[in-house]
Parts: C-alpha cells; sequence; structure tokens
C-alpha cells in the first residue's frame, strides 16, 4: 500500500472525507492545508503568527509559508501522510516536489477524484453554507479547472495519478481508492 499520497479534485468531490477515511483505515497523518494553518496559528509559533497577520488581511497565505508548514509537518512523519488541499497549481507542485526529495519522502500516489458538475453543485448546494451559492460554486470551479486541474497533467506526466470516479456512494469511492493503491 502506498503511504505518501496527494489527494486533489474540485470544491465538493469529497476529498476531506475520503481522506479521513482513508488516513483512520491505514493510519496516515492526513495533513489538510487549511487545518494545518489554524494548528500552526493557534500554537502561537513564528510561522504560526506570520501566517495570522496574512489571514486576518483575508489574504492567501504564501507558496512559501505554506511548505515551510507542511516540511515541519512531514519531517516528524514515519508512517505515511495524505496531503490534502496543497498544492493547488503547478508551481506549488514543484515546490513540494523539491521538498519532498529535500526530505527523502517522495510523492507515490495523487488520486484524482472526478465528480459531474451537476452533481457537485447539487451535492455543495445541499451542505447548507451560506458561501455556497450557484454563483460562488461556478466560480470555485472555474478557478479549480484554470488553476488545479492542470495538475493532473502533470501528475499523469510523472506516472503516479489515478483517477476515481466520485459519483458514487462514499463506500464504492473509498474502495475503488483501496484498489487502486494496493
Amino acid at each position: 500500500m502506498k503511504k505518501k499520497l496527494l489527494f486533489i479534485g474540485p470544491p465538493g468531490a469529497g476529498k476531506g472525507t475520503q481522506a479521513s477515511l482513508f488516513c483512520a483505515k491505514y493510519g496516515l497523518d492526513h495533513l489538510s492545508t487549511g487545518d494545518l494553518l489554524r494548528d500552526e496559528v493557534n500554537s502561537g509559533s513564528d510561522l504560526g503568527l506570520k501566517a495570522s497577520e496574512v489571514m486576518n488581511k483575508g489574504e492567501l497565505v504564501s507558496d512559501e509559508l505554506v511548505l515551510s508548514i507542511v516540511e515541519g509537518r512531514l519531517v516528524n512523519i514515519k508512517k505515511g501522510w495524505l496531503l490534502d488541499g496543497f498544492p493547488r497549481n503547478v508551481n506549488q507542485a514543484n515546490s513540494l516536489k523539491k521538498l519532498l526529495e529535500k526530505i527523502n519522502q517522495p510523492l507515490e500516489a495523487v488520486i484524482s477524484i472526478k465528480i459531474a458538475d451537476d452533481y457537485l453543485i447539487k451535492r455543495l448546494l445541499a451542505r447548507g453554507r451560506e458561501d455556497d451559492n450557484e454563483e460562488v460554486i461556478a466560480n470555485r470551479l472555474k478557478i479549480y479547472r484554470e488553476k488545479t486541474s492542470p495538475l493532473v497533467d502533470l501528475y499523469t506526466k510523472q506516472g503516479i495519478l489515478m483517477e476515481i470516479d466520485g459519483n458514487a456512494d462514499i463506500d464504492v469511492v473509498f474502495s475503488c481508492i483501496e484498489k487502486g493503491l494496493g
């Protein structure tokens, strides 16, 4: 079983759900970028203070800062990890690759969860979050396609990408991921 993983897919595809299930079953550390940033801020570390300043202005935390936080977590993990939410673009992916080579923990597999737009929009609207309206969702999907979907080509060329159909039930998607990584 591969133990250095990345899950990618559009917002609402089920990456976080599948990552949590997978990590719980196989004892991997789930590194969600959002959670990492919040943990770092709450810890009061120097990196956390820098991240907090940026986040409080409503700005995006720099790639370098996110990479530093990710590195701080990865160097202490021995049993395996799953990244969720980073990288979000090719530039970040290239930086991550250099970092993983430096710490001798290369990425072993990338799971791309594919999902039909109409199903995805229904799923996101059903969550009932204030920021999940059709206009916001359409914009998030547009940004995903422009920035993140090129990762599919990048990881396909590296020979480590597996595409999973995310339109099925949670347990069916999980089973497909297990088979792909087994």
